[in-house]
């Protein structure tokens, strides 16, 4: 599946959340990150992501789409990162 993922954490949480969310997804700007992941990997970072989060202020919000080809993305102004697919 291919997800769009954006996190709103505490200062101090901000670090670690960035880390743990670059593992898994291309982090494409400063909070949100997409790519292709499995759902056991999904699941796999979404219990990583709770053990970091405050639950009761901090947030993590995944948009999930069968293939990257379903979503239509248009960006207006600089791309932070370029998802260039090379060998």
């Amino acid at each position: 599946m291919y997800v769009i993922a954006m996190y709103d954490v505490g200062e101090k949480r901000v670090g670690k959340m960035l880390k743990l969310l670059r593992r898994y997804l291309n982090w494409i700007q400063n909070s949100v990150f997409e790519g292709e992941i499995t759902e056991v990997k999904l699941n796999e970072l979404k219990i990583k992501a709770r053990k970091l989060m405050d639950e009761k202020i901090d947030s993590l919000i995944i948009f999930k789409t069968r293939q990257e080809k379903w979503l239509e993305k248009e960006i207006v102004g600089h791309e932070l990162q370029k998802l260039d697919t090379f060998l």
